[in-house]
């Protein structure tokens, strides 16, 4: 049975979210169209707002309101280590571990030739930029642990190191082949404790 006009279209948008199908769409749907005006009228203003506001810091790259974000404008983190990520949410995951206080780089990908992504599509110059001054002296590689993250954090040891930098690589605490995202705080903390030289 078809839905009105109005609600076809909101599933279908829903459906564009990653992780949700069909079923998972109507069931959004529905309970959006259950909730009252003024809750429905919130989310899309949160959703209009988070698209105005934020942008990426013109530092880390790592999404913010402000520029810089607030990691990068704290200065009580330790300005020598940076740890490069491929994405901003696997910050959060090493931010919630407690066991990093340095600052991050994000690379917004990992090097995958088979969807098209090279060196040039990452944030990879404004980091070898950002290594120049001689404040950093470690460079912690927190890439996922799977083949595109190895790839890359290889890519990155071999750039790196001939600037003189202490490169390291995350202990694979983590299991190969998952997401940096989904690990718990207290392997995300083994896995940055146990890092080791790299290239």
């Amino acid at each position: 049975m078809p839905f009105a006009a109005p609600l076809e279209r909101l599933i279908e948008r829903l459906r564009k979210l990653p992780g949700v199908g069909q079923k998972s769409a109507q069931r959004l749907a529905f309970h959006i169209l259950r909730n009252s005006d003024a809750d429905a009228r919130a989310l899309a203003a949160a959703i209009v707002e988070v698209k105005e506001q934020i942008r990426l810091c013109t530092v880390c790259f790592n999404i913010t309101d402000t520029d810089p974000c607030l990691v990068c404008a704290d200065a009580s983190r330790d300005r020598a280590a940076i740890c490069v990520v491929e994405e901003p949410h696997n910050l959060v995951a090493i931010e919630r571990s407690g066991g990093f206080r340095g600052l991050y780089h994000i690379l917004h990908g990992s090097l995958s030739p088979l969807r098209g992504m090279g060196p040039d599509d990452l944030k990879i110059a404004p980091l070898v930029e950002r290594l120049h001054d001689g404040t950093v002296k470690e460079v912690i590689l927190a890439t996922n642990p799977n083949v595109e993250g190895e790839a890359t954090a290889v890519y990155l040891a071999r750039l790196l190191k001939p600037l003189g930098l202490r490169v390291t690589r995350i202990a694979l605490g983590l299991p190969v082949g998952s997401e940096l995202e989904y690990a718990d705080e207290v392997t995300v903390g083994k896995a940055l404790e146990g890092r080791r030289e790299i290239g």
